[in-house]
């Protein structure tokens, strides 16, 4: 947020200069300033108090009179009137009422005037009235805002007692002096304070502005309030507001389990790269909650807390950061199904097992080591991953990534190969991506990955051709080997899985030798949720298409779980081109349990033949199909589990199973 550097008020031509403060910074409390100025108006009110008790006594010295010192603060008045009993409901006939300024002449401005009477309550002609009545009224024009001082005066007349109420107003609001608002926008000084100029200054009105100033930082979380305001002569007002800025952070590492300070193993600076909040900066408490939770998303910490200390300088603050981290490594083991396979008892279970770094070098950097392992698929996979590059102040993320794996290629070529039993597709890929966000709710990917890839058989002997004499490679060897530059922008709205989605993706194959591919892989996908009643509609359409010379395995696959529901993984067609669309429909049924209604279409656009040996073709895939059913959803601890039951456009039926939402 900008600084006020220097300031003008426009309708008093008053500057307002930036300056530092001298008072002491409450982050807590606030000082109306109504109270302060009533206290001190009160306080000489209780003196003209006394001088009206003390001229009553020199005239009829009634017991009552003689008898107490009465206070006009609420608390003294009914402190006195426990202590006194009925003395104090003695009455005394006044047979007038007047108003008059300090020089007991007349008051010149006629709506003063009136301001006095609409707040005398009790004190009217011909009334009989009591010491008590008489100070809540003098304490109702105090309160009025409009008057610094107001004696009650007694004399006696022929008539009886005439009651004379001498006020003296406040002085005409004629301009602003305002210190120590460094961030407080102008604008708003101006709109707060320009319908006043040339009239008398309220008190009461003048408290209500300073608390919209309070509130004004209140709801934007930072740490700043009036903390002294005064009426000088001329009739300008000063404002000091305390603004506390930040001036050291602090970290502090704290045992987990006893609480006491301890050495901690993540580097400071790596918190520091993390934090928002500034020195010099006002400090903002939404802001540093906002920096607690990126600290805690950052995977190291158990938990994270902002404390302001007070410094040396009263407008400073000190954050000491308490900081208790957590194991860094550890060893996990978990399962999941994979959607590429289609037959046999269990086959698509896979068991996985993982050794996780989070912290490696103290740097927030995360080190995964990983082996999944079913009947067919088995992955290895090696991920370093830089959550934040030091030095980089566009939060970019570098990832390297070393992965051998083995999975089933019956998505493309089918899984029925008699000839070389089941066929699976080996690779060993290597890469490195940056990534970062570039807008808000917008992030890209750019990376450079190798890969070395081809057939084998369920004995891992390599193959060139499936069971239909179709080419399991576009070099005609028993491996493809390519070089992909990749390009990814994605943008997620509220990260609700209803919530708008869109993914783009750009794969080129870059021949830097002869035999190393060359073809251009676009993808995207998009998504979008509608509220309709109780129930959520979501809307999905993805597409792609391939141009050059790719491995028929890297075909676009139609048709599955995550696809075209009522076929199997792959039954729809696999091409060179696709699109397909789907629409869903989930309610609430009770607890974690949601039901699904749900439509799927997919089409090659006619590019099935167009693929390497035309293994869509060669298994009588129709290119397009849709399918339709219904389903459950539970959320779980491992994540939404989808339970589905669809028929096809041939009216073939089928159970799917998934983890996770639909991409």
């Amino acid at each position: 947020m900008s600084r006020n550097e220097d300031v003008r008020f426009v309708s008093s031509a008053i500057k307002i200069p930036r300056s530092s403060l001298a008072h002491p910074v409450p982050l807590v409390s606030a000082l109306p300033f109504a109270r302060h100025n009533l206290s001190l108006h009160l306080d000489r009110a209780r003196e003209a108090i006394q001088g009206f008790l003390a001229s009553l006594r020199r005239q009829w010295r009634p017991r009552f009179l003689c008898s107490s010192s009465l206070a006009v603060v609420r608390q003294e008045v009914e402190t006195n009137h426990r202590r006194h009993g009925k003395e104090d409901e003695e009455r005394v006939l006044i047979s007038e009422v007047l108003i008059r300024n300090k020089d007991g002449e007349a008051l010149e401005r006629v709506d003063l005037e009136a301001a006095v009477a609409a707040a005398l309550k009790s004190c009217r002609p011909n009334s009989a009235l009591t010491v008590r009545e008489v100070q809540e009224d003098v304490h109702r024009i105090i309160e009025s805002g409009y008057f610094c001082s107001c004696m009650p005066v007694a004399v006696d007349t022929r008539d009886g007692i005439r009651l004379v109420f001498q006020v003296e107003p406040n002085q005409e609001f004629q301009g602003l002096i305002c210190e120590g608002a460094n961030i407080l926008p102008v604008k708003f000084l101006e709109d707060a304070f320009r319908d006043g100029y040339g009239k008398i200054i309220n008190i009461q009105h003048l408290d209500q502005v300073i608390k919209s100033i309070n509130g004004w930082y209140y709801e934007r979380g930072l740490s700043g309030l009036v903390s002294y305001a005064e009426i000088l002569s001329g009739g300008i007002l000063r404002l000091q507001i305390s603004e506390a800025e930040v001036n050291n952070t602090i970290i502090q590492f704290l045992d987990r389990r006893t609480g006491e300070p301890t050495t901690g193993k993540t580097r400071p600076e790596t918190i520091f790269q993390q934090l928002t909040t500034k020195k010099g900066q006002v400090y903002n408490r939404l802001q540093g909650k906002r920096d607690v939770e990126t600290i805690l998303t950052m995977g190291i910490m158990e938990d994270v807390t902002i404390i302001p200390q007070p410094t040396g300088d009263p407008c400073k603050v000190d954050l000491v950061l308490n900081l208790v981290e957590r194991r860094n490594g550890g060893f996990s083991a978990g399962g999941g199904i994979s959607s590429g396979i289609t037959s046999g008892p269990l086959a698509g279970l896979i068991g996985s097992f993982a050794y996780v770094h989070r912290n490696v070098f103290g740097r927030n950097q995360k080190l995964n080591l990983s082996l999944e392992r079913g009947q067919i698929d088995s992955i290895f996979r090696i991920n370093y991953i830089d959550p934040w590059i030091e030095g980089d102040n566009k939060r970019t993320s570098r990832t390297i990534m070393i992965q051998n794996s083995s999975t089933s290629g019956a998505l493309v070529h089918g899984n029925n190969q008699s000839d070389h039993g089941g066929l699976t597709i080996a690779r060993v890929t290597a890469g490195i991506e940056y990534s970062r966000p570039f807008r808000p709710k917008w992030s890209g990917t750019l990376g450079l990955i190798f890969q070395h890839a081809g057939g084998r058989d369920d004995k891992g002997n390599p193959i060139i051709r499936d069971i239909y004499n179709s080419p399991l490679t576009a070099s005609g060897n028993a491996y493809d080997d390519m070089l992909l530059a990749k390009l990814e922008s994605v943008y997620t709205g509220s990260g609700d899985h209803s919530s708008s989605t869109f993914v783009f993706n750009m794969e080129q194959g870059l021949p830097v030798l002869p035999e190393w591919l060359c073809f251009n892989r676009v993808s995207a996908r998009a998504r979008q949720g509608y509220k309709i009643g109780p129930a959520r509609l979501l809307l999905s359409v993805s597409g792609g298409h391939v141009i050059g010379n790719f491995p028929p395995h890297e075909a676009f696959a139609i048709g599955g779980t995550n696809s075209v529901r009522g076929y199997e993984e792959g039954a729809v067609g696999s091409g060179r081109s696709y699109a397909i669309c789907s629409g869903e429909i989930s309610f609430h049924v009770f607890g974690p349990l949601e039901g699904l209604l749900f439509a799927d279409y997919g089409n090659d656009l006619g590019s099935g033949p167009t693929v390497r040996g035309d293994p869509a073709g060669a298994r009588g895939k129709p290119g397009n199909g849709c399918g339709f059913g219904a389903g459950i959803c539970v959320d779980s601890p491992l994540g939404p589990l989808r339970l589905e039951y669809a028929f096809n456009d041939k009216l073939a039926s089928r159970f799917h199973f998934g983890v996770g939402y639909r991409n």
